[in-house]
């Protein structure tokens, strides 16, 4: 018998659990290595091999059960919105012989051919560990230390310390796993004899707390966080020998504070991608490992921001270097700073890199709702290798790639490998079939074309007119209306509840251009706003059953915050309103990503005041919801009491759930669970439907 939907979807932690995914290609092309859970309701994920010529996967570690985790793991996995647990992330040699994992507080090696696992006795608890390109060595973190471990001596070695305990080699501090996508602080040479660190300095960075409110005998844990305006983590780059010598990397720090990207390949000497502190100005850097001197052999400016390219900078075999950058409105990839894809194509990351001499393999679009994987050959011809619309990302190596689809015909992604094109294994998913369908309609609203999704109880047309759902993410950075089933499932859940759901992408979502993108700069919710009013009225006046005297809107992240500001600068418009985790005064977010779209506090104070909506507690008519956890060190709880606080003095009634122990990313099943049911209860209520709990 099926659960009911929100039992599912929040047993299944959104259908992820029996997945397969992170996958690694052997260069040979004889074996892949993947990570996927006994099932779909099993969150413990084991790690897993494909031989190719024999077809068979099979299991080469699978935990026993879910170990204690560092606080670096755990920050890690709150950073990557983790949702499983067991092995979660490996990293293998060059020819995908070993793989190490950190395991609770174990570094573990892994044999992908003979199947053995066996835990080091590492100094310390172990955190990131990485062979190194030839299989001999794994260096690893440990109580902010970086290590190497000798496998054929079966010795361990310190080789970057500080006796600080603020100041940590080889780990990402906060800025950079929670906004430019860098997860990792150290890489290999290719060569395995040295190692390019970051030396993570956090002593200027400001102390907040994070306290267990549910038990008052925890203390208090600290937490450096970067608020807008305040002091970044002083970050170095550092050539670190196997005997502990160390050099350290020069560059115009004080010009360039961010370390975006590093890289180090056979095709030229290391990288390392830095941005300054008001992005609008960004270079790279090739980087002597024996004298720590730099050569600028890149550079990109833009008068509102830069835009940071997963997978750039990097050598091509040729002597080329690969960039990104906007031209004629696009994200364009650059070889030896010249455009080589057309306007119109949005570069989203770069997948591989000379596969086939200068080939590039890369994620791109023309069109915001979809994502497909193109390659541009050494003679410069453009390939799409992804067909079906949908949303598709891929790994590759040599001329084999695993490509991942999610499309609206399939309820659950996808992951197949081919040569050449040629589709060789389909890898099997032990996941659940949702038990329910999204029937989307897709449309273009308003004078801006704003791509828009609509939902309507079990997708048929209403007899009558219904109460209206907002569920927007609607902010910069992330694209909610895209060809994907899967992604669309709660949307179509709330509309089978007797609502016309409407999901609208308006300025400063990506996929759509430059312009358009940083029509958001200096106004970081009125434009937003205005895209969802106009979404709602377009619809209205295209399709006669949305009641516009019962609108709604819920939202998570920035999404909550756009419903905070809904309800309190619209109440015309808006008359109930969900708001999770939302940084309702953007002075009390971080420094790269409030920065980026609003200036400092001090440089851009009209801005800041613009954006806040605290201030405007005063203005709420409708029903408003809050839900924040209590542990959440991405956007702080502050931002929910301060807001509820406000809304007390200007004697505006409201409601809040407090998520004791939960994070920015609800991961506890029973909270997923209960918040759906409660979020549903709620906007019946506050709208006047019968039916209401």
């Amino acid at each position: 018998m099926t659960d009911p939907f929100p039992r599912q979807f929040a047993r299944t932690r959104g259908f992820d659990l029996g997945l397969p995914r992170a996958f690694s290609i052997a260069p040979d092309g004889s074996r892949v290595a993947f990570l996927r859970s006994a099932g779909g309701a099993d969150p413990l994920t084991s790690l897993w091999v494909l031989d190719v010529a024999t077809q068979r996967e099979r299991i080469v570690f699978r935990p026993g059960t879910e170990e204690g985790i560092t606080g670096e793991e755990r920050d890690r996995r709150e950073r990557a919105g983790e949702r499983l647990t067991g092995v979660v992330t490996y990293a293998c040699d060059q020819d995908l012989r070993i793989a190490s994992f950190a395991l609770g507080e174990r570094l573990m090696v892994s044999d992908l051919l003979g199947g053995e696992t066996r835990a080091l006795d590492g100094a310390g608890v172990a955190f990131d560990p990485r062979p190194d390109p030839t299989g001999r060595r794994v260096a690893y973190v440990a109580d902010g230390a970086l290590h190497v471990w000798d496998l054929d001596a079966d010795a361990d070695h310190r080789v970057a310390y500080d006796e600080d305990p603020d100041v940590q080699w080889g780990t990402a501090e906060f800025i950079a796993a929670e906004e430019m996508e860098r997860s990792r602080g150290y890489w290999w040479s290719p060569d395995g004899e040295r190692l390019l660190s970051c030396r993570v300095d956090e002593r200027p960075v400001q102390i907040w707390h994070i306290s267990s409110p549910i038990d008052p005998s925890v203390p208090a844990r600290p937490v450096r966080y970067p608020r807008a305006g305040t002091a970044n983590a002083i970050v170095t780059l550092h050539v670190v020998a196997l005997d502990g010598t160390s050099v350290e990397i020069r560059w115009d720090r004080e010009g360039y504070e961010y370390v975006v990207a590093v890289s180090w390949t056979v095709e030229g000497p290391p990288l390392a991608l830095v941005q300054s502190r008001d992005q609008r100005r960004m270079q790279a850097l090739a980087i002597d490992p024996d004298t720590g001197a730099t050569e600028v052999v890149w550079e990109d400016r833009d008068p509102i921001w830069t835009d940071i390219t997963p997978g750039t900078p990097a050598w091509l075999p040729g002597g080329g270097l690969l960039t990104a950058g906007h031209r004629d409105d696009s994200r364009c990839l650059l070889i030896d700073d010249e455009p080589v894809t057309p306007p119109g194509l949005q570069i989203a990351s770069v997948i591989g890199v000379g596969d086939v001499g200068d080939a590039v393999t890369f994620a791109g679009t023309t069109d915001p709702t979809q994502m497909h994987v193109w390659r541009r050959g050494p003679d410069g011809s453009l390939d799409r290798l992804t067909g079906a619309p949908g949303v598709h990302k891929a790994v590759v190596e040599s001329d084999m790639a695993v490509v991942i689809s999610h499309t609206m015909e399939e309820p659950l992604p996808t992951a197949v490998l081919s040569r050449a094109g040629e589709a060789l294994h389909t890898f099997g998913h032990l996941a659940e079939t949702p038990c329910l369908i999204a029937k989307p309609e897709f449309m273009f609203l308003g004078s801006r074309e704003i791509r828009a999704v609509l939902f309507t109880p079990g997708g048929r047309e209403p007899d009558e007119p219904l109460p209206v759902l907002l569920d927007p993410y609607g902010g910069p950075g992330f694209a909610r209306v895209i060809r994907a089933q899967r992604a669309h499932l709660e949307s179509q859940w709330f509309a089978d509840q007797g609502f016309v759901v409407v999901v609208a992408d308006g300025r400063g979502t990506p996929g759509r251009g430059a312009t358009w993108e940083q029509s958001v700069h200096l106004d970081y919710v009125d434009a937003a706003l205005d895209d969802q009013v106009d979404a709602l009225q377009s619809a209205a006046d295209r399709l006669g059953y949305l009641d516009l005297g019962k609108v709604a809107i819920r939202g998570w992240s920035y999404g909550g915050y756009l419903t905070l500001a809904s309800l309190l600068r619209r109440p015309e418009v808006f008359h109930a309103g969900i708001a999770g985790a939302p940084n309702a005064d953007p002075a009390f977010y971080d420094t790269h990503y409030m920065e980026r779209y609003l200036g400092t506090p001090d440089a851009e104070p009209a801005a800041y005041e613009r954006a806040n909506v605290v201030k405007d507690a005063a203005g709420l008519q409708g029903e408003l919801l809050l839900i924040h956890g209590f542990a959440d060190d991405n956007v702080y709880v502050t931002h929910a009491l301060q807001m509820s606080k406000a809304l007390m003095e200007a004697g505006r009634r409201h409601s809040m759930i407090p998520l004791s122990g939960i994070t920015h990313r609800p991961t506890d099943e029973h909270a997923a669970e209960a918040m759906l049911m409660i979020e549903v209860d709620f906007l019946r209520r506050s709208l006047g439907l019968e039916g209401a709990g």
